[in-house]
């Protein structure tokens, strides 16, 4: 199990602990490093290391989250705690749960949440404040208990929950709650926490509601107001019953509004694992509009989109061809292209292979590619029939030039099956403020330009 835990570990390519000390350092005396490992675990005498604090900015910039970031060896004695209990609570753990388990995602969440948006009128967008700073340790260890009779495994979760939390000028922080964020082993005990607290309650309690949680970003879904309110209230009595509380401000109840549902209240959207659910135009199996609720991309998660395409710089790599920035940016394209097939639903428009590749390439990237001629109003010169860059999502195809043109092909709204859309619309700021003068250099050939 120890080989096991470090191929895992290898692949997941994370960062040096306090000692520093990086998994090709590790790698270097890898055999010793390993037996040394197993004799500590198998023997009872392995104490973990002080836990390096890393401080990470929030979505949205509100404030710092912090991450406990735990030494290569510690991780994979972690990974081998962790495999062998989830072999234990795999099978107990309730169907609506999807953080951090194995054939689930937050995709999968996501798809089911849209369903039963359909047919309950009402949301409960739950948000647990600061839960992996607020988790007992006596509760969790009686969670563990309750699953495995193996003492070395109660042994070093007990330890890993109490390790020292060392912050960035060296001081140790002793910790008596909660289980650092990032650590091999707090997603599976992060899961087998709430499933008591939250899972097993919620379906014993209010066995009429639905409910999909991922890790601790959950949604309720309820039939009426009423009920929403009785289930928020009698949930915050609970979670303080564990030691943990709702969050007053982002905790909100959501009427799921649309064209069938018109009543006004205060919420009718909410964001849960990157998708805002509202009110969007769509279209129905006998090609008429109408509104539906439906999700589509965060702003938060579409500004992240945004700026990994700025950073790449497309409009100043001018000596670069197409097909060499396609091949650079496809495969993070195509994941995205991925992500909507995931998410749509079936039949619902996906990108096209034009369309997904970032409208930056026809500014910059079109003049080395074999397209000449003044900018027309679709956007684009005359594309030279020798020249087919690979710019699809796939890796093959064309660019069209109608698709380069004033008029963004592509919106946000793709993500909702909306009629007449075409992908996720990237920002403008991509897009090169390029003069005539520079754009005709740009056209000339090489050798012109290097005599100028």
């Amino acid at each position: 199990m120890v080989w096991e835990a470090y191929q895992r570990v290898k692949a997941n390519k994370g960062a040096a602990g306090v000692d520093g000390q990086t998994i090709e350092r590790f790698e270097q005396n890898l055999k010793g490093n390993l037996f040394k490992l197993w004799n500590h675990l198998s023997s009872g005498s392995y104490f973990p290391p002080p836990v390096k604090a890393v401080a990470i900015p929030k979505a949205g910039g509100k404030g710092a989250r912090v991450l406990g970031v735990p030494t290569v060896a510690d991780r994979i004695a972690q990974t081998v705690a962790a495999a062998y209990l989830e072999r234990e609570v795999e099978p107990v753990f309730h169907p609506d749960s999807y953080g951090y388990r194995p054939g689930r995602s937050a995709l999968d969440a996501v798809a089911v949440c849209r369903e039963r948006c359909w047919r309950n009128d009402w949301v409960i967008d739950l948000d647990v404040r600061a839960f992996f700073d607020s988790v007992d340790h006596s509760l969790m260890l009686k969670a563990v208990a309750r699953h495995t009779d193996q003492q070395w495994v109660l042994l070093y979760v007990r330890r890993w929950l109490q390790a020292p939390l060392q912050q960035q000028d060296g001081t140790l922080v002793a910790r008596d709650r909660g289980t650092p964020q990032g650590s091999a082993i707090s997603p599976v005990l992060a899961n087998l926490f709430l499933h008591y607290a939250f899972d097993t309650w919620l379906t014993r309690t209010f066995p009429a509601v639905t409910f999909e949680r991922y890790c601790d970003d959950a949604v309720i879904h309820c039939a009426s107001e009423a009920q929403a309110r009785q289930v928020r209230d009698a949930l915050a009595q609970r979670l303080a019953a564990v030691g943990l509380e709702l969050h007053p401000d982002k905790t909100r109840i959501v009427y799921c509004k649309d064209g069938t549902r018109r009543r006004n209240h205060k919420h009718t959207s909410f964001t849960f694992l990157g998708f805002t659910f509202r009110a969007r135009k769509a279209r129905g199996k006998n090609g008429r509009n109408f509104t539906s609720f439906l999700h589509a991309i965060s702003n938060d998660a579409l500004n992240k989109v945004s700026g990994e395409v700025r950073r790449w710089r497309l409009h100043l790599r001018t000596g670069h061809t197409l097909t060499e920035l396609a091949h650079a940016s496809n495969p993070i394209v195509r994941g995205w292209t991925g992500v909507l097939r995931r998410v749509l639903p079936h039949g619902a428009p996906i990108p096209s292979s034009s369309a997904a590749t970032p409208t930056c390439c026809a500014g910059s990237a079109r003049r080395t590619s074999g397209c000449t001629g003044p900018r027309t109003p679709g956007g684009a010169g005359t594309a030279s029939p020798a020249v087919t860059p690979a710019c699809s999502p796939t890796g093959s195809g064309t660019a069209r030039p109608g698709d380069q043109g004033d008029k963004p092909p592509v919106s946000r709204e793709a993500h909702a099956g909306i009629c007449g859309s075409r992908g996720v619309q990237l920002p403008p700021a991509t897009r090169p403020a390029i003069t005539w003068h520079l754009q005709s250099q740009l056209a000339a050939p090489r050798t012109e330009r290097s005599t100028a």
